[in-house]
């Protein structure tokens, strides 16, 4: 079924435009737009899994949801920007620019159509940025509009508990976490016989520049890695599943507190943002 992950009666595609139309508080009504990637992830995850991780991690918090706040997802945006990648087969790239033209011009839309909350919901970590402008350029355009760039990644989670120091700091691709999540989401899909663990090289731990630290440094994933893998894919991952579902109520609390910002037409500068809080 198209919805997925998504219960149906959240899935925004299902609705007639009368139904559209019709919507009883629309200035309160969260509208969720997933934005994924379709990428390579080693030899042993697809090329779905950034998409794969946030419509069901989506999906699990939309069931956490109570019936009476309003929300509705559309249909994931499977193409992200994904150029790191790109030496490796099965990666399909959009540019910053298209990107950013495409979440403005669905902002532009659902506000055109009334609502006046809208999350970016994002799995892939090469385009956090762009979701963040986005956002930005959208409630400039439009002042009563609330945007949330939200990156599932960043969601409180047990990670720190379950992964190894050396795997929270270098293990940002296609190791211990995301393929534990597969492992729930898709596992048939899951190559076990090419499991792999390779971390970059030549890289110092606890160091004060860092991949995706404080004080990064721009990298392309042929710099640092054979297999497409940065990670470790081997390691056991028995009560690494329960992330999907941890991650999942914590999205659901995040998408009732935005339900619950009074629309912005009613509040104005400082007012609005200690309302988001």
């Amino acid at each position: 079924m198209m919805h997925g992950w998504i219960p149906p009666e959240r899935y925004f595609p299902y609705l007639t435009w009368t139904d559209v139309r019709d919507l009883a508080d629309k200035a309160n009504t969260v509208i969720l737009q997933p934005v994924g990637a379709i990428e390579q992830h080693g030899p042993h995850l697809p090329v779905a899994v950034d998409a794969a991780i946030c419509t069901g991690v989506l999906g699990e918090a939309l069931k956490r949801v109570p019936r009476e706040v309003p929300c509705y997802c559309l249909p994931p945006l499977y193409y992200g920007k994904s150029n790191e990648h790109i030496r490796y087969p099965g990666t399909i790239t959009l540019s910053a620019e298209t990107l950013l033209r495409v979440l403005g011009e669905v902002a532009d839309s659902v506000h055109r159509m009334g609502f006046r909350k809208l999350a970016f919901v994002n799995s892939h970590g090469g385009q956090p940025q762009v979701i963040e402008i986005a956002a930005r350029d959208a409630h400039e355009r439009h002042p009563d509009f609330s945007l949330f760039p939200l990156f599932i990644w960043r969601v409180p989670s047990p990670r720190q508990h379950l992964l190894s120091a050396r795997e929270r700091e270098f293990g940002i691709h296609a190791g211990t976490a995301e393929t534990s999540l597969l492992l729930k989401l898709l596992p048939q899909q899951v190559r076990k016989d090419r499991l792999v663990c390779e971390y970059p090289k030549g890289l110092p731990q606890n160091s004060m520049i860092s991949m995706e630290g404080a004080l990064p440094f721009a990298w392309l994933t042929h710099d640092l890695t054979e297999s497409g893998a940065l990670g470790d894919a081997t390691a056991d991952r028995r009560d690494r599943r329960r992330a999907a579902r941890f991650a999942g109520e914590r999205l659901g609390e995040a998408h009732r507190r935005a339900a619950r910002v009074p629309a912005t037409r009613d509040l104005q500068g400082p007012a609005r943002i200690r309302a988001c809080w």
